[in-house]
């Protein structure tokens, strides 16, 4: 095939029209619900998605929910409440701080972190990364950086079962954001939309019942250079658009790159894009602006995330087969 930056490409005007269609049958008549709730983060993914729904169902059947948390930053709610105003849609606001306090996410976090950085209290600040893909081979071994209250950093390596259990408390939160868009939804009779794009789905970048738990998925179909120009499309604020994707989980400013893809999602896309239509590392590399050894690392990353993160793909196992009921 000819691969090429426009392979990317899509009749905006008519995706968006047969996703409209798609979440109005979907919302409708297979899940039988009024509306969508849609928590809103102040990134693209989620904004796309409020909007889709706006589209399909109208603003007085979507009900967008902002979930900060005392890690959040300041501009995630404020984008989000811009987003709103701009779709004409409701948003409320929960602050999931106390909830997640009681349930010992922030200490289970600090007893994690200890384990390596002992002296790791008040003040400081973490995050999560991976070393470059474009230096050289890695492994997908995840870095600790911590910031002390003077604003010194340093990176270190976790022992393995801290390491795990830093990410446990840290799903605490996107288990309890999903959580509570169902208590939303449960009340207005609506369903809850998902918002992954096709790279985090396919490369497992959610919490198996956090984010990754939905009863639709508008836009998991479409990369997100892809989702960039429906948002931009339906209106979505640029200060959205302009954004750079952001955790927006740890203390600490992460980008999703930084914390789990092996590039930026224009390149990242255009590898995935490449990878799943055959086509040559020496052909991909200049398209994407890499060489072709880091072309072949980046794929061979795509298929070991793939590997690693297929059981978050596995629904409930049934120990036999039971008989669907019509």
């Amino acid at each position: 095939m000819q691969f090429s930056v426009d392979s990317l490409d899509i009749d905006v005007t008519g995706e968006i029209a047969a996703i409209g269609t798609a979440i109005r049958d979907t919302v409708q008549q297979t899940l039988r619900r009024r509306g969508a709730v849609v928590a809103v983060s102040g990134g693209i993914d989620s904004a796309a998605c409020a909007a889709l729904c706006v589209h399909a169902l109208g603003a007085e059947r979507v009900q967008l929910v902002a979930l900060p948390e005392a890690s959040s930053s300041p501009e995630s709610l404020a984008l989000a409440t811009e987003l709103a105003d701009a779709l004409g849609a409701d948003m409320l606001v929960d602050d999931l701080t106390a909830a997640l306090t009681g349930a010992g996410c922030y200490d289970r976090q600090i007893d994690a972190i200890r384990q390596a950085v002992p002296e790791y209290g008040d003040g400081w600040k973490h995050k999560l990364s991976m070393p470059s893909i474009l230096e050289g081979s890695r492994l997908n071994v995840t870095r600790l950086t911590v910031e002390d209250p003077a604003g010194t950093q340093r990176t270190v390596r976790m022992p393995p079962a801290a390491y795990l259990q830093l990410v446990a408390a840290t799903n605490y939160k996107q288990r309890l954001r999903t959580t509570t868009a169902y208590y939303h939804a449960d009340r207005l009779n609506f369903a809850v939309c998902g918002t992954p794009n096709r790279l985090e789905y396919d490369q497992g970048f959610f919490v198996k019942g956090g984010d990754g738990l939905a009863d639709f998925k508008p836009i998991a179909h479409l990369y997100k250079t892809q989702v960039v120009r429906v948002a931009a499309a339906l209106g979505v604020p640029q200060g959205i658009l302009d954004r750079t994707p952001t955790t927006d989980t740890f203390s600490l400013a992460q980008t999703q790159d930084e914390f789990y893809f092996a590039l930026p999602y224009p390149q990242m896309d255009l590898c995935l894009f490449a990878h799943n239509h055959g086509v040559p590392a020496d052909v991909a590399a200049p398209v994407v602006g890499l060489t072709a050894e880091q072309v072949v690392r980046v794929y061979d990353d795509i298929v070991a995330k793939r590997r690693a993160t297929a059981g978050l793909h596995v629904q409930g196992v049934l120990v036999r087969p039971v008989p669907e009921i019509h």
